[in-house]
């Protein structure tokens, strides 16, 4: 697995599903539909997005902080 930021490239709005997807071995796409299916339940999905979006660092940051 590899480490958790927002990549600088392939992203759509905010990388989180693509960190997500880097993370666990999957497609960005794969991720996406993911998250979005899981918009038709209840929960807190965009809010646990914006989380993400705001909590992650972005790729070319991370390099430089550690």
């Amino acid at each position: 697995m590899s480490r958790l930021a927002r990549p600088s490239s392939g992203r759509m709005i905010g990388g989180v599903c693509a960190a997500l997807a880097g993370r666990f071995g999957t497609s960005a796409t794969t991720m996406r539909v993911i998250f979005l299916l899981s918009c038709l339940l209840p929960g807190p999905q965009f809010l646990l997005y914006l989380a993400l979006w705001i909590l992650l660092p972005s790729e070319s940051k991370s390099r430089t902080a550690w």
